[in-house]
Protein backbone atom coordinates (compact mmCIF):
# COMPACT_ATOMS: atom_id res chain seq x y z
CA UNK A 1 0.00 0.00 0.00
CA UNK A 2 2.79 2.44 0.90
CA UNK A 3 4.49 1.60 -2.39
CA UNK A 4 1.48 2.56 -4.52
CA UNK A 5 0.72 5.60 -2.38
CA UNK A 6 4.25 6.84 -3.00
CA UNK A 7 3.97 6.01 -6.72
CA UNK A 8 0.76 8.02 -7.11
CA UNK A 9 2.29 10.90 -5.16
CA UNK A 10 5.32 10.93 -7.46
CA UNK A 11 3.04 10.82 -10.51
CA UNK A 12 1.00 13.75 -9.22
CA UNK A 13 4.19 15.68 -8.55
CA UNK A 14 5.42 15.06 -12.10
CA UNK A 15 2.12 16.25 -13.53
CA UNK A 16 2.16 19.43 -11.43
CA UNK A 17 5.74 20.31 -12.33
CA UNK A 18 5.22 19.90 -16.08
CA UNK A 19 1.49 20.67 -16.32
CA UNK A 20 1.80 22.95 -19.36
CA UNK A 21 3.65 20.29 -21.35
CA UNK A 22 1.29 17.62 -20.06
CA UNK A 23 -1.71 19.72 -21.10
CA UNK A 24 -0.39 20.30 -24.62
CA UNK A 25 0.44 16.61 -25.00
CA UNK A 26 -3.03 15.59 -23.81
CA UNK A 27 -4.61 18.12 -26.18
CA UNK A 28 -2.56 16.81 -29.09
CA UNK A 29 -3.47 13.21 -28.33
CA UNK A 30 -7.17 14.10 -28.02
CA UNK A 31 -7.05 15.97 -31.34
CA UNK A 32 -5.42 13.00 -33.05
CA UNK A 33 -8.05 10.65 -31.60
CA UNK A 34 -10.77 13.07 -32.73
CA UNK A 35 -9.45 13.19 -36.32
CA UNK A 36 -9.03 9.42 -36.55
CA UNK A 37 -12.40 8.68 -34.95
CA UNK A 38 -14.17 11.27 -37.10
CA UNK A 39 -13.13 9.71 -40.40
CA UNK A 40 -13.52 6.18 -39.07
CA UNK A 41 -17.08 6.98 -37.96
CA UNK A 42 -17.94 8.33 -41.41
CA UNK A 43 -16.31 5.31 -43.04
CA UNK A 44 -18.29 2.81 -40.94
CA UNK A 45 -21.57 4.62 -41.57
CA UNK A 46 -20.90 4.83 -45.30
CA UNK A 47 -20.21 1.08 -45.38
CA UNK A 48 -23.48 0.50 -43.55
CA UNK A 49 -25.29 2.78 -45.98
CA UNK A 50 -23.63 0.99 -48.88
CA UNK A 51 -24.92 -2.36 -47.59
CA UNK A 52 -28.45 -0.96 -47.52
CA UNK A 53 -28.12 0.47 -51.01
CA UNK A 54 -26.69 -2.72 -52.48
CA UNK A 55 -29.58 -4.66 -50.95
CA UNK A 56 -31.70 -2.91 -53.59
CA UNK A 57 -29.11 -3.15 -56.34
CA UNK A 58 -30.55 -4.47 -59.59
CA UNK A 59 -29.37 -4.47 -63.16
CA UNK A 60 -32.05 -3.63 -65.72
CA UNK A 61 -31.63 -5.04 -69.24
CA UNK A 62 -33.81 -3.21 -71.80
CA UNK A 63 -34.90 -5.44 -74.70
CA UNK A 64 -35.79 -4.81 -78.32
CA UNK A 65 -38.82 -7.05 -78.12
CA UNK A 66 -40.83 -8.70 -75.38
CA UNK A 67 -39.57 -12.30 -75.12
CA UNK A 68 -41.88 -15.28 -75.20
CA UNK A 69 -41.80 -18.17 -72.70
CA UNK A 70 -39.17 -20.14 -74.62
CA UNK A 71 -36.96 -17.06 -75.05
CA UNK A 72 -37.33 -16.21 -71.37
CA UNK A 73 -36.11 -19.70 -70.49
CA UNK A 74 -33.05 -19.27 -72.72
CA UNK A 75 -32.30 -15.84 -71.27
CA UNK A 76 -32.54 -17.17 -67.71
CA UNK A 77 -30.09 -19.92 -68.61
CA UNK A 78 -27.64 -17.49 -70.21
CA UNK A 79 -27.78 -15.10 -67.22
CA UNK A 80 -27.21 -17.95 -64.76
CA UNK A 81 -24.20 -19.10 -66.78
CA UNK A 82 -22.27 -16.00 -65.68
CA UNK A 83 -23.05 -16.46 -61.98
CA UNK A 84 -25.85 -17.45 -59.67
CA UNK A 85 -28.28 -14.58 -59.07
CA UNK A 86 -30.83 -13.88 -56.42
CA UNK A 87 -33.71 -13.14 -58.79
CA UNK A 88 -34.51 -12.72 -62.48
CA UNK A 89 -37.74 -10.94 -63.32
CA UNK A 90 -39.15 -10.18 -66.77
CA UNK A 91 -41.05 -6.89 -67.05
CA UNK A 92 -43.54 -6.57 -69.89
CA UNK A 93 -44.35 -3.30 -71.63
CA UNK A 94 -47.66 -3.06 -69.76
CA UNK A 95 -45.98 -3.68 -66.39
CA UNK A 96 -43.36 -1.03 -67.20
CA UNK A 97 -46.17 1.41 -68.05
CA UNK A 98 -48.02 0.64 -64.79
CA UNK A 99 -44.82 1.16 -62.75
CA UNK A 100 -44.08 4.44 -64.47
CA UNK A 101 -47.62 5.67 -63.86
CA UNK A 102 -47.35 4.74 -60.18
CA UNK A 103 -44.06 6.63 -59.88
CA UNK A 104 -45.63 9.74 -61.39
CA UNK A 105 -48.33 9.72 -58.73
CA UNK A 106 -50.59 12.74 -59.08
CA UNK A 107 -48.87 13.67 -62.34
CA UNK A 108 -49.91 10.50 -64.14
CA UNK A 109 -52.32 12.56 -66.26
CA UNK A 110 -49.40 13.26 -68.62
CA UNK A 111 -49.75 9.65 -69.80
CA UNK A 112 -53.38 10.01 -70.81
CA UNK A 113 -52.71 10.10 -74.55
CA UNK A 114 -49.74 7.75 -74.46
CA UNK A 115 -50.02 4.09 -75.54
CA UNK A 116 -49.51 1.54 -72.80
CA UNK A 117 -46.74 -0.19 -74.74
CA UNK A 118 -44.44 2.74 -75.47
CA UNK A 119 -41.92 1.63 -72.84
CA UNK A 120 -39.52 -1.23 -73.68
CA UNK A 121 -39.72 -4.64 -72.08
CA UNK A 122 -36.91 -5.38 -69.67
CA UNK A 123 -35.26 -7.91 -67.39
CA UNK A 124 -34.53 -7.06 -63.77
CA UNK A 125 -31.56 -9.02 -62.42
CA UNK A 126 -30.79 -8.90 -58.69
CA UNK A 127 -27.28 -10.30 -58.07
CA UNK A 128 -26.26 -12.19 -54.98
CA UNK A 129 -24.54 -10.21 -52.24
CA UNK A 130 -21.31 -12.02 -53.08
CA UNK A 131 -21.34 -10.22 -56.44
CA UNK A 132 -21.30 -6.64 -55.21
CA UNK A 133 -17.79 -5.32 -55.95
CA UNK A 134 -17.57 -2.60 -58.59
CA UNK A 135 -15.46 -4.69 -60.99
CA UNK A 136 -17.78 -7.69 -60.72
CA UNK A 137 -20.84 -5.53 -61.37
CA UNK A 138 -19.17 -3.97 -64.41
CA UNK A 139 -18.27 -7.39 -65.80
CA UNK A 140 -21.80 -8.65 -65.17
CA UNK A 141 -23.26 -5.56 -66.86
CA UNK A 142 -21.04 -6.07 -69.92
CA UNK A 143 -22.09 -9.71 -70.08
CA UNK A 144 -25.80 -8.83 -69.87
CA UNK A 145 -25.32 -6.35 -72.73
CA UNK A 146 -24.39 -9.31 -74.97
CA UNK A 147 -27.70 -11.11 -74.41
CA UNK A 148 -29.89 -11.59 -77.50
CA UNK A 149 -32.17 -8.58 -78.02
CA UNK A 150 -30.40 -6.46 -75.38
CA UNK A 151 -30.51 -2.71 -76.03
CA UNK A 152 -28.99 -1.24 -72.89
CA UNK A 153 -28.07 -2.21 -69.34
CA UNK A 154 -28.52 0.18 -66.41
CA UNK A 155 -27.73 -0.13 -62.71
CA UNK A 156 -27.07 3.47 -61.67
CA UNK A 157 -23.49 3.23 -62.94
CA UNK A 158 -22.38 6.77 -62.12
CA UNK A 159 -23.85 6.77 -58.63
CA UNK A 160 -22.44 3.32 -57.77
CA UNK A 161 -18.98 4.26 -59.06
CA UNK A 162 -18.92 7.56 -57.16
CA UNK A 163 -20.05 5.85 -53.97
CA UNK A 164 -17.40 3.14 -54.38
CA UNK A 165 -14.58 5.61 -55.02
CA UNK A 166 -15.73 7.77 -52.10
CA UNK A 167 -15.53 4.81 -49.71
CA UNK A 168 -12.09 3.98 -51.12
CA UNK A 169 -10.97 7.56 -50.44
CA UNK A 170 -12.36 7.36 -46.92
CA UNK A 171 -10.44 4.14 -46.25
CA UNK A 172 -7.19 5.88 -47.29
CA UNK A 173 -7.99 8.86 -45.05
CA UNK A 174 -8.76 6.54 -42.13
CA UNK A 175 -5.41 4.79 -42.66
CA UNK A 176 -3.51 8.09 -42.78
CA UNK A 177 -5.29 9.46 -39.71
CA UNK A 178 -4.52 6.20 -37.90
CA UNK A 179 -0.84 6.63 -38.72
CA UNK A 180 -1.10 10.23 -37.46
CA UNK A 181 -2.60 8.96 -34.20
CA UNK A 182 0.20 6.42 -33.75
CA UNK A 183 2.96 8.94 -34.42
CA UNK A 184 1.40 11.70 -32.35
CA UNK A 185 0.56 9.58 -29.33
CA UNK A 186 3.93 7.86 -29.29
CA UNK A 187 6.26 10.77 -29.96
CA UNK A 188 4.40 13.47 -28.01
CA UNK A 189 4.21 11.36 -24.86
CA UNK A 190 7.83 10.27 -25.33
CA UNK A 191 8.90 13.92 -25.60
CA UNK A 192 6.95 14.87 -22.48
CA UNK A 193 8.43 12.03 -20.43
CA UNK A 194 11.90 12.88 -21.73
CA UNK A 195 11.55 16.49 -20.55
CA UNK A 196 10.39 15.28 -17.14
CA UNK A 197 13.34 12.92 -16.89
CA UNK A 198 15.84 15.62 -17.84
CA UNK A 199 14.35 17.96 -15.25
CA UNK A 200 14.59 15.37 -12.48
CA UNK A 201 17.71 13.42 -13.50
CA UNK A 202 19.72 14.33 -10.42
CA UNK A 203 16.81 13.54 -8.10
CA UNK A 204 16.25 10.18 -9.80
CA UNK A 205 19.92 9.29 -9.47
CA UNK A 206 19.77 10.22 -5.78
CA UNK A 207 16.72 7.98 -5.29
CA UNK A 208 18.68 5.14 -6.86
CA UNK A 209 21.61 5.74 -4.50
CA UNK A 210 19.37 5.55 -1.41
CA UNK A 211 17.94 2.19 -2.50
CA UNK A 212 14.94 2.97 -4.71
CA UNK A 213 14.16 0.11 -7.10
CA UNK A 214 13.88 0.50 -10.86
CA UNK A 215 10.15 -0.23 -10.68
CA UNK A 216 9.69 2.52 -8.09
CA UNK A 217 11.39 5.04 -10.38
CA UNK A 218 9.87 3.93 -13.66
CA UNK A 219 6.24 3.27 -12.66
CA UNK A 220 5.26 6.98 -12.27
CA UNK A 221 6.37 7.66 -15.84
CA UNK A 222 4.37 4.69 -17.11
CA UNK A 223 1.34 5.98 -15.22
CA UNK A 224 1.79 9.35 -16.92
CA UNK A 225 1.65 7.65 -20.30
CA UNK A 226 -1.45 5.69 -19.31
CA UNK A 227 -3.18 8.85 -18.07
CA UNK A 228 -2.27 10.75 -21.23
CA UNK A 229 -3.77 7.99 -23.36
CA UNK A 230 -6.89 7.64 -21.22
CA UNK A 231 -7.66 11.35 -20.83
CA UNK A 232 -6.70 12.20 -24.43
CA UNK A 233 -8.89 9.46 -25.91
CA UNK A 234 -11.83 10.33 -23.65
CA UNK A 235 -11.60 14.01 -24.61
CA UNK A 236 -11.36 13.15 -28.31
CA UNK A 237 -14.29 10.72 -28.26
CA UNK A 238 -16.40 13.06 -26.14
CA UNK A 239 -15.77 15.90 -28.58
CA UNK A 240 -16.73 13.63 -31.47
CA UNK A 241 -19.94 12.56 -29.72
CA UNK A 242 -20.92 16.19 -29.11
CA UNK A 243 -20.22 16.96 -32.78
CA UNK A 244 -22.24 13.89 -33.83
CA UNK A 245 -25.23 14.92 -31.70
CA UNK A 246 -25.06 18.51 -32.97
CA UNK A 247 -24.98 17.32 -36.58
CA UNK A 248 -27.87 14.90 -36.04
CA UNK A 249 -29.92 17.63 -34.36
CA UNK A 250 -29.34 20.35 -36.96
CA UNK A 251 -29.23 18.33 -40.19
CA UNK A 252 -31.89 15.68 -39.59
CA UNK A 253 -35.06 15.78 -41.66
CA UNK A 254 -35.84 15.53 -45.32
CA UNK A 255 -32.70 15.37 -47.42
CA UNK A 256 -29.74 13.18 -48.18
CA UNK A 257 -28.83 12.56 -44.52
CA UNK A 258 -32.35 11.28 -43.89
CA UNK A 259 -31.93 8.51 -46.47
CA UNK A 260 -29.60 6.58 -44.15
CA UNK A 261 -29.46 5.94 -40.42
CA UNK A 262 -26.17 7.27 -39.08
CA UNK A 263 -25.09 5.87 -35.74
CA UNK A 264 -22.27 6.46 -33.28
CA UNK A 265 -19.62 3.90 -32.39
CA UNK A 266 -20.79 0.80 -30.51
CA UNK A 267 -19.23 0.28 -27.05
CA UNK A 268 -16.74 -2.27 -28.41
CA UNK A 269 -15.15 0.20 -30.83
CA UNK A 270 -15.09 2.95 -28.19
CA UNK A 271 -13.27 0.64 -25.79
CA UNK A 272 -10.85 -0.37 -28.57
CA UNK A 273 -9.99 3.26 -29.42
CA UNK A 274 -9.40 4.07 -25.74
CA UNK A 275 -7.27 0.96 -25.24
CA UNK A 276 -5.27 1.66 -28.41
CA UNK A 277 -4.59 5.22 -27.27
CA UNK A 278 -3.47 4.01 -23.83
CA UNK A 279 -1.17 1.39 -25.35
CA UNK A 280 0.42 3.89 -27.77
CA UNK A 281 1.03 6.45 -25.04
CA UNK A 282 2.41 3.79 -22.72
CA UNK A 283 4.76 2.61 -25.47
CA UNK A 284 5.92 6.21 -25.97
CA UNK A 285 6.57 6.54 -22.25
CA UNK A 286 8.41 3.22 -22.07
CA UNK A 287 10.67 3.92 -25.06
CA UNK A 288 11.57 7.32 -23.66
CA UNK A 289 12.51 5.78 -20.31
CA UNK A 290 14.59 3.09 -21.95
CA UNK A 291 16.52 5.68 -23.91
CA UNK A 292 16.97 8.56 -21.48
CA UNK A 293 16.52 7.18 -17.95
CA UNK A 294 20.02 6.26 -16.81
CA UNK A 295 19.33 3.86 -13.96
Amino acid sequence: MNFWFSIFRQTGRNLRQTWTTQFMTCLTVSLSVLIFSFFYLIYLNMLSAGDKVTDDLRLVVYLDEEPGPEMQKQLRLKISQFDQVQEIKFISREEAYARFAEQLGDNRDVLTDMPTDFLPASIEVIPLKTLRSLNQIKLFSEYLATLPGSQKVQYGQKWVERFYYFTQLLSIIVLLSGILLILTATFMVASTIRLTIFGRQEELELLKLVGATNNYIRTPFLLEGILQGLIGSLLGLTSLYILFQWTARHFSGAGFLDLFTFTFFPPGIIATVILLSIVLCTVGSYTSMQKFLRI
